[in-house]
Order: C-alpha cells, then structure tokens, then sequence
C-alpha cells in the first residue's frame, strides 16, 4: 500500500471516529441516527469513501454491506467525489412535459459536462433524477439541497454566475429560490399562516416561541427563502427557542438536528404536499425543504414524544 493511501485511511478513520464520539456524546446510538452519522461523513468528505464505510463498521458492529446498503437507499449520499455545488434536474413526467431536458441541456452546455460528470475545477456536478415529488413546481432543479421551482433555460446562467459568488443578497421579486409557501402544524393539521400580518407582502408564519421562561410570537416570511422576520421579544443571536403551535400549543421539536448547529429542527407540513423544517437557533437560518411525499405520519415518527 502506498504512504499516501496509508495516510488517506488513517484520516478517514479519525474522521469517524471524531463523529461517532460526537453522535454518542448526544446520545444517539440507534441505528436510526446512523443516517446522521453517514450525513457527516459525507459533509466531511464531500462524499462517502469505502474506508470510512470499513471504519463505521468496525467501530459499530454494523457490517459493511448493511451500511453500504442504508446509505445506497437514499439518493443524497454518493460513493465518489461530487463538485462543491451538485445540480439535479428532475425529469419526471410532470417536469419532462414542462421542458426539463431542455433545462438539462443548457446546465450542460454552460457547464460543458453531460449528466452524471463533475467540472475540471470540481465547483460543478451536473445529475438527473427521476422524481424530486415537486410535482406542481415543474419543471424543477435542486441545487446544493434548494429547490429552484418553474425553472427555465434564460435563468440558467445567472443561477450558475450567482453560485460562484461567496454571497449573494437574496432578491425576492426575481430569485427562483425563493417562492411562497403554506404551511401547518404536523399535531393539529391547523394553518400556521397570518393573512392578517403581512410580510414582504405575503401572509406570514406565526408561530409561539419561548426562551428563558419567556414566551412571545413570531412571525416568518411566508416566502421561502426569505430571511424577514418578526419577534415581539428580545432574544439573543445563538439562543435556542422553543417553538410552538399558536393554535394546539404543542411543541414543535423533532429528534432530527440542524446539520449547520446541531440545535432541534422544527418540523412543519406543507400545503403544496411534503414537509419543512427549520433551525431553532436564532441566527442559524438553516432551512431544509422535503416535496418528495413526505406525509403526516412519517413526519410524526420524527417527532419527540411529548
């Protein structure tokens, strides 16, 4: 074996290692969160090596062709090197009739790869799939986990340019990011939208939220990818807060964590079909979006018991 491969094994069972001790000091050591532990060893290696598959197993018990097998069910992880941003164009039924492979040709044509390829520099990995379940946004591309609804070929290159940049100032009125959502509570099946506070002129999110035995309101743009929001209290940058449904007053906390700060996502149902969820830490702004058939019940597994 040569050095540089000795070396490459010794990182990726550090690196596993490092991840389990960090899982097992929250107390996640079913094999439910073993998803979690793979959703790090992809973030930190950018995809999933055989050698970090080989260390989870020693140091789990779990064989290597059980983990292969978790990890091969769910099309988010890959086993070989992704470019830093990875473009998926759906081509169901509903986007191939609304012109997605015209869409996959010109991601193609900027990018100068085919489907399945990845950028000489490894900024870009250009993939079709089958079904993203965003049916009534067709034709749709997810890009680095953001959905990019009702896409169309003379936005392409912009999205491309803007992907490049370090940061980019959201704009509302003309980025396909950002869209307006419906949501309600995952308990009650009630509306948590506001058609009385508006907010960059759409209905807004309300939720109750406490902090420090303080309990207050807030409302969040009801356009996804918006930052806007409103707080009727003071809480710090960084504080955890308890969410709440406004309407049944159950919490609204899931068991799965923010892959940006690991604090309780809160979990939320969509009108359009799917699921939501948001970070609960103040500041954090991670927001992670499911259309692909998530439904009440499945959502409620993931739910803490009350």
């Amino acid at each position: 074996m040569a050095t540089g491969s000795l070396q490459t094994d010794q990182d990726e069972r550090s690196t596993v290692a490092g991840i389990l001790e960090a899982h097992r000091s929250r107390g996640t050591t079913d094999r439910i969160n073993l998803v979690s532990v793979l959703e790090a060893i992809q973030e930190a290696f950018g995809f999933i090596p055989e050698g970090a598959l080989d260390a989870l197993s020693e140091e789990t018990g779990e064989s290597f062709n059980s983990l292969y097998g978790l990890a091969s069910f769910y099309k988010s992880f890959s086993f070989k090197p992704k470019g830093r941003h990875v473009v998926s164009i759906c081509l169901g039924t509903a986007c191939h009739v609304r012109k997605s492979p015209e869409l996959v040709d010109e991601f193609s044509n900027e990018l100068g790869i085919e489907p399945g390829e990845t950028t000489g520099d490894n900024e870009f990995t250009l993939e079709t799939v089958n079904c993203v379940g965003a049916c009534a946004l067709g034709p749709v591309a997810v890009i680095d986990g953001t959905y990019y609804p009702k896409l169309r070929r003379p936005k392409v290159k912009g999205i491309l340019k803007n992907l490049l940049k370090d940061a980019v100032e959201v704009d509302l009125a003309h980025d396909p990011r950002v869209f307006p959502v419906s949501i309600s509570c995952p308990h009650c099946g009630q509306s948590l939208m506001d058609g009385e506070r508006l907010i960059d002129e759409h209905p807004s999110c309300h939720f109750t939220i406490g902090h420090d035995g303080e309990e207050g309101d807030l409302w969040l743009s009801g356009l996804w990818g918006s930052p806007h929001a409103h707080l009727d209290m003071e809480v710090p940058d960084g504080a955890v807060t308890e969410f709440s449904c406004p309407g049944c007053h159950a919490s609204l906390k899931a068991s799965i964590l923010c892959p940006k700060c690991e604090a309780p996502q809160v979990p939320l149902l969509l009108a359009e079909g799917g699921a939501a969820s948001i970070c609960s830490r103040r500041g954090c702004g991670e927001h992670l979006l499911d259309l692909e058939g998530t439904t009440l019940d499945s959502l409620m597994m993931k739910i803490d018991d009350r």
